[in-house]
């Protein structure tokens, strides 16, 4: 044998090790990270996104919830994980683009520790009041508030999120006096308003449609340009007396920013893969997947309606 070689066949075994395991990614259950509590639309969004990538990868997606601190526990969490592919994060516009504006120190930076994999979709919110609130439009609501003072209650995922970010431009618009009650996700936050104990929510689509069509909830108005094709009989903001208002929420799949580039590839391949076939979804998930899929692109993964709007928000 030529020892003389034995180095470079070392150095030819440790590059061709990497090429072999991303061959033959992936071996193992992924875990998908989502930073908010089950029910709520992130929750809802990322268990869909996970059944589809794992029917295609052929290889289990396991959802993981670790809410709280407005998903910066949950990003912590898949910042630090190994850049391997098996922790991958389901964002939200507010956690890598509201965050570093209202929080000064966080334990994870969007820029330097995710790399974004793939945009799932750009939903539009609805305003939805429990039927104890005796109003059915936005202009009866808004003189509703008005009749009473700091005794609404609207709820949120959290503090600082994009959906706290639509009800306070909401109030600074309309000129009422609201309460934000904040929670661990939108779920907890949904169910408090089903039982009645605040007033008032501005929801995403996905979660906001089984209860309005089930009569629990009372829809006002949508913040999208046009009507929702589920939600005919609703206003827009803008035909309710509001012209700018426009609030949108978008999600993502992000993993840790080292992650090898042939990785990244396969699993962005595998999730566009993955969102073009909720087109063909049953019609229950098709309102939540309608603008899901490779082409579904906010403005900027960088830009944020409620703030773009109303810089004083």
């Amino acid at each position: 044998m030529n020892w003389l070689k034995l180095p470079a066949l070392a150095c030819a075994l440790i590059f061709a090790v990497p090429q072999a395991q991303a061959a033959e990614y992936p071996v193992r259950p992924i875990k998908l990270i989502v930073p908010y509590a089950a029910g709520g639309p992130t929750d809802v969004l990322g268990r869909m996104v996970g059944e589809y990538l794992a029917r295609d990868l052929k290889q289990a997606v396991v959802v993981e919830n670790k809410a709280g601190a407005q998903g910066a526990i949950g990003a912590e969490a898949a910042a630090r994980s190994e850049p391997d592919g098996y922790t991958l994060f389901f964002t939200a516009a507010s956690i890598f683009v509201l965050n570093p504006l209202l929080y000064k120190k966080l334990p994870y930076d969007p820029q330097k520790d995710f790399r974004l994999l793939t945009l799932v979709t750009d939903l539009p919110v609805v305003m939805e009041v429990h039927p104890s609130v005796p109003a059915k439009t936005v202009a009866e609501f808004v003189a509703y508030a008005k009749q009473n003072p700091g005794n609404l209650n609207f709820g949120s995922a959290g503090t600082g999120g994009t959906i706290h970010l639509a009800g306070e431009m909401f109030k600074q618009m309309a000129g009422v006096d609201m309460v934000h009650v904040a929670y661990k996700g939108a779920g907890p936050a949904l169910t408090d308003l089903l039982s009645g104990n605040i007033q008032l929510m501005f929801d995403t689509l996905g979660t906001a449609l089984p209860p309005v069509k089930g009569g629990l909830l009372r829809p006002l108005a949508v913040s999208s340009a046009q009507r929702i094709p589920d939600l005919p009989d609703v206003p827009t903001m803008a035909e309710s007396g509001y012209p700018d208002y426009g609030v949108s929420v978008w999600y993502g799949v992000s993993a840790p920013a080292k992650l090898p580039d042939d990785v990244a590839q396969k699993l962005t391949a595998s999730l566009n893969k993955a969102l073009t076939m909720t087109r063909s979804a049953p019609r229950s998930t098709r309102s939540v997947s309608r603008r899901c899929g490779p082409k579904a692109r906010p403005r900027s993964i960088n830009s944020s309606r409620p703030i773009a709007r109303d810089g004083q928000v």
